[in-house]
């Protein structure tokens, strides 16, 4: 028995599916699809897995093509095992955009507030000139399998490669920093196997978090830096205690509002054009053959912004 076609709606109805659920990062992304969808008129909501696994997202998005909903957002744990699930989302007449998922292929379009170039890089530089070029770091992403978090430490990495040489990357990277658990125990591994080591790299929201509050219990503040992009209202503590050095974001509430504001437009038919101004994103250049539309909105993570930030209910 087939699926049957999503249904023309008005107002439209667009399901946004996270990473997981009840965390500072994803909060903030509700707020924004909330609030963007009060402005628009339209039906969107936030479904936030219990665990950060790829299974419950499949199931997630299955639900969605069963409320015959107009647009499916995923922010994917797992790439590759959410394909088939959003090709029956398609083939129902639905349409699929992601976040955090370059060169996803079931999907309308992709969108991401900072290319994973430059965002590896900027903490590539950075690292290097926290450190003064030298010294033992580890990295830690999400999962191995989530394209962009891998992506990012790669840049990351060939940048300090290439212009550091004296750098020294630590074991693999490591999976965990969607869990501050996880996070935390992992780096106390790595420090008790790596008494010289210089500076964790954490690419995911709880990574920062967890890695720090290692650094913290082992007392060893401005003796391992903690860099990473991390929700400001978590970290704020860390970032004052001279636990976490900081890093660069994007607003994860913009996020939610692009969702919105894109899948309100993909459920209205309107096109993606080059040179068009789209509410929080700005002038876009869409990839149209990878289906990537890409911008670069850094925002600094310090000392100096991370009160404010957090005051943002990030």
């Amino acid at each position: 028995m087939g699926t049957l076609p999503a249904v023309a709606q008005d107002p439209p109805t667009i399901g946004v599916v996270v990473k997981i659920g009840g965390i500072p990062w994803f909060n903030a992304m509700e707020a924004g699809i909330k609030e963007k969808s009060k402005e628009l008129g339209v039906k969107a909501f936030m479904v936030g897995p219990t665990s950060a696994d790829p299974a419950l997202q499949v199931r997630a998005v299955e639900d969605l093509i069963a409320q015959r909903v107009n647009v499916i957002g995923v922010v994917p744990n797992d790439a590759q095992v959410l394909e088939p699930v959003l090709k029956r989302a398609m083939d129902a007449g639905i349409k699929v955009i992601t976040h955090e998922s370059p060169d996803q292929k079931n999907v309308d379009w992709n969108f991401e507030l900072a290319s994973a170039q430059g965002f590896g890089e900027a903490y590539g530089k950075l690292l290097a000139e926290k450190t003064g070029g030298k010294g033992k770091y580890a990295v830690f992403v999400g999962s191995l399998t989530v394209p962009l978090h891998n992506a990012w430490a790669d840049a990351a990495i060939a940048y300090l490669k290439k212009n550091h040489p004296d750098m020294q990357l630590v074991g693999e990277r490591y999976g965990v920093a969607e869990d501050v658990d996880a996070s935390r125990r992992t780096a106390l591994d790595v420090i008790r196997a790596n008494p010289d080591l210089k500076a964790f790299l954490a690419f995911g929201s709880q990574g920062p978090i967890g890695a720090g509050r290692a650094v913290a219990e082992r007392r060893k503040g401005g003796e391992i830096l903690v860099l990473g992009p991390f929700s400001p209202g978590q970290g704020r503590k860390l970032v004052h205690d001279g636990i976490l050095t900081g890093g660069f974001m994007w607003n994860p509430k913009v996020a939610g509002e692009v969702f919105v504001t894109l899948g309100t437009m993909l459920a209205k038919g309107e096109p993606i054009k080059d040179g068009m101004e789209i509410a929080g994103l700005g002038t876009v250049h869409p990839d149209a053959a990878n289906k990537d539309i890409i911008v670069d909105k850094l925002v600094p993570i310090n000392e100096k912004t991370v009160d404010d930030l957090a005051a943002l209910g990030l």
